[in-house]
């Protein structure tokens, strides 16, 4: 009887520390929330729908538009930088590297002085924003190995031909400088304008590696006018495409692609 007791007891106790590994590994919401309020609330607001009290972050004239940077809204469960493919919400990982690097060229600003707890924290409690999080099963990422190849003469001529059947050029323009027939034309799935990427200044939010270029080919950015050509390019022509995004961008002359 005693040893059954003991038994008993050590389950529960290990119960119990499961749970608060869990807890631990996947963050601790409540404690997010205090910091959301302390580094978050005034852009992205008490909703998280974007409405803090920074409200538009910035106005910029361009291409005769004015545009107003805004900051993310979280309750749709729309995330433009992911692993997963299209209409997939974020891994875990994507939101906390999002949150311990931010973004290059944006307001959003890296947190790498938290310690990974309180990132982990901040994580839990931005997942509280949409029901999605509790309602989607998770999708897996997916993995993004550059073939040799890549950044090739031969590539970078066959990814100018997919840029061009692709209708590319329509919004970043025959150049990639974001100036193409359809570039004013674009607005996000908030209503919002924005305009194509510029290939010519050479750093993308997302990271100007060849694997970060062919993740965006390949799960698209979500809420945006950019698509996924996961289902209408193979891989091989989508990495062609990243040869010769990097020729636009001019990474290949610096030699970096190889």
């Amino acid at each position: 009887m005693e040893r059954l007791k003991y038994i008993l007891i050590v389950a529960v106790c290990m119960l119990f520390l499961g749970a608060a590994a869990a807890k631990a590994e996947d963050g601790d919401a409540k404690k997010g929330e205090t910091l959301y309020n302390m580094r978050c609330l005034v852009c992205h607001g008490k909703k998280g729908d974007g409405n803090g009290a920074a409200g538009v972050l910035r106005k910029e004239e361009l291409s005769g538009r004015v545009l107003e940077i805004r900051p993310r809204d979280f309750t749709l469960g729309l995330f433009r930088f992911r692993t997963t493919a299209s209409g997939c919400l974020p891994s875990d990982d994507d939101l906390l590297n999002t949150i311990t690097n931010g973004f290059p060229r944006s307001f959003m600003t890296n947190l790498k002085s938290l310690p990974v707890e309180e990132r982990k924290a901040l994580r839990a409690y931005i997942k509280t924003f949409s029901s999605r999080f509790a309602e989607d099963p998770p999708c897996e990422p997916i993995k993004a190995v550059k073939p040799k190849w890549v950044g090739t003469d031969d590539s970078v001529k066959k990814g100018q031909v997919v840029y061009k059947n692709m209708k590319c050029w329509e919004c970043h323009g025959e150049t990639g400088k974001g100036d193409g027939p359809k570039s004013n034309d674009i607005k996000d799935d908030w209503g919002f304008p924005i305009l194509p990427f510029n290939f010519l200044t050479g750093e993308l939010k997302r990271g100007s590696t060849p694997e970060a270029i062919y993740l965006t080919f390949t799960t698209g950015l979500d809420g945006t006018g950019m698509p996924s050509y996961e289902d209408s390019l193979n891989e091989e022509s989508r990495w062609n495409l990243v040869s010769y995004t990097m020729k636009l961008m001019g990474k290949l002359d610096k030699k970096e692609a190889h």
